[in-house]
């Protein structure tokens, strides 16, 4: 059984996959309170309502990044405590992946954006078919109008997916397709089905992968006169 955790955007997700590869129960919020407030009591709801103990859980799965860097931190520090507490192992998961996942059975190119503000996105593109999901690219931050010009050269079906997908649509003039909002966003069922396959960690091991530094370091390393790529 795998329990998928989610913290890496203004969303937040948990969900069970039982070791038939169903998802038995999941759980998903888009409020403006803060992951610190609502990640533990949804998980431990879930985990009530399904019947399930820590003990039951073979591993937990978490989002490490891209994402929002205190979303991140909640959402890894949550899964060291639990897999520590319960001598259990984890899986890091792409946040970018957790969205791709949300399509197993719609075929085409899935491109997740997360929004990275400063006209950027973090996005990775996926190809979704015959109900395989295969990654096209490493996660990245991009410019919007590089995303653009490199979607151009892509043929077929584009589904614009993740908290960026709004933003990318409309900076696209509506070219291409807008993922249906309950499959916009990483949620814990997707973080599940990302897991699946992967070899579990050490808790301490597991850390957030941030693709860029925060906002405030890099406006000291250019006061400084330091390039931050």
């Amino acid at each position: 059984m795998i329990l998928g955790i989610d913290s890496s955007a203004i969303s937040a997700g948990c969900a069970l996959m039982d070791d038939g590869g169903r998802i038995i129960a999941e759980q998903f919020l888009n409020t403006k309170n803060t992951h610190s407030q609502t990640l533990l009591p949804m998980i431990e709801g879930m985990l009530k309502c399904a019947g399930v103990t820590t003990a039951d859980i073979e591993c937990a799965a978490v989002t490490v990044g891209p994402g929002s860097f205190t979303g991140l931190r909640i959402g890894v520090s949550t899964v060291k405590g639990m897999c520590f507490g319960a001598g259990k192992k984890c899986v890091p998961v792409s946040s970018l992946e957790a969205i791709a996942y949300n399509f197993p059975g719609i075929d085409g190119v899935i491109a997740a954006c997360m929004d990275a503000r400063c006209g950027q996105v973090y996005n990775a593109l996926f190809r979704s078919e015959n109900g395989v999901i295969t990654r096209l690219c490493d996660d990245r931050a991009v410019l919007l109008t590089e995303l653009e010009k490199e979607l151009a050269g892509l043929s077929g079906r584009i589904i614009l997916a993740g908290d960026g997908a709004e933003l990318a649509h409309k900076a696209f003039g509506g070219k291409y397709e807008l993922a249906p909002y309950p499959l916009r966003w990483q949620r814990g069922s997707g973080v599940c089905f990302a897991a699946q396959g992967k070899e579990p960690i050490d808790p301490a091991a597991l850390m957030p992968s941030y693709l860029r530094l925060p906002q405030a370091e890099r406006e000291r390393l250019a006061r400084e006169g330091i390039s931050a790529e």
